[in-house]
């Protein structure tokens, strides 16, 4: 089948370009898809991997016959594409949890609708000096995700397997470190933006990296993290977001029926053979 050009734009994280990103979406995008000869050109931003890899098969491979063109812009920051959504400088996003998105809607009072979930990362414990959560030595340090979803989240996975307990009553995805009841080896947490964890390990005994920074790090979560997410029940299936009025809108519901198809279900198995990305669906 032959594939439609497509325009990719990476935004790399860091606090200059991050500035220069939300002042861009400031200036006011256009809200809605357009269309033009029957084609609808949809901007939907997305982290690197797997996220805008799937939506580059899904490009390269369904769009056309779906009517569509997808106009991919890459973000490397967990902040900028709702924001960009939100603004009107996106159409849709994909990137993002169901507790994320819960999160930064109660913060920054967005309106948005999500899709039901296209896949898993499963969040990994990774050190460049430790086999096993075992081996943490009183007083290590420790790097979870500054965010509140995935500092949470990387909080339960440690609890999970006995390193520190939660207090009674706290929901996994809203811990923070002043919840925790039980640390015998007096662990010490820093955290840090999710995408500077896996650049960061050799500063820490240990760190708990999202799947999605492990890929682009070159980290291979089935032989090189210490402890994994388990897959099946996981509630931390990524979505695409669509603003709230977008929500019944043809061809975001389209590219949604997209990302669920037997195609995409099957690029995913056989793409990330390492359990790095499973389906949802």
């Amino acid at each position: 089948m032959a594939s439609i050009s497509r325009r990719t734009t990476l935004i790399a994280s860091g606090t200059g370009l991050a500035a220069l990103a939300l002042a861009a979406c400031g200036a006011g995008g256009t809200e809605g898809p357009t269309e033009e000869n029957g084609v609808t050109t949809l901007r939907v931003g997305a982290s690197p991997a797997p996220h805008a890899e799937i939506l580059t098969f899904v490009q390269d491979n369904l769009a056309a016959d779906a009517g569509l063109e997808l106009e991919i812009t890459e973000y490397t920051d967990y902040q900028i594409p709702n924001q960009a959504l939100s603004d009107g400088d996106l159409d849709a996003n994909f990137y993002q949890t169901p507790a994320f998105l819960e999160g930064q809607m109660e913060e920054k009072g967005f309106e948005f609708f999500a899709f039901e979930g296209v896949h898993v990362e499963p969040l990994g414990v990774y050190s460049e000096t430790l086999a096993s959560l075992d081996d943490l030595q009183d007083g290590d340090e420790i790097a979870i995700a500054n965010d509140p979803t995935n500092r949470g989240r990387g909080l339960d996975l440690l609890a999970a397997h006995g390193v520190i307990a939660i207090a009674e009553g706290v929901a996994p995805t809203t811990a923070t470190t002043g919840d925790i009841a039980e640390n015998p080896k007096n662990l010490r947490f820093t955290e840090l933006e999710a995408a500077q964890i896996p650049r960061s390990l050799s500063d820490f005994a240990a760190g708990v990296v999202n799947g999605n920074y492990a890929l682009e790090a070159g980290l291979n979560p089935s032989e090189e993290a210490i402890e994994i997410e388990e897959g099946e029940g996981n509630p931390n299936a990524n979505m695409m977001v669509v603003r709230a009025a977008d929500q019944e809108n043809e061809a975001l519901v389209a590219l949604d029926d997209l990302l669920h198809s037997d195609e995409v279900r099957a690029f995913i198995e056989e793409t990330y053979t390492d359990g790095s990305v499973i389906p949802a669906f």
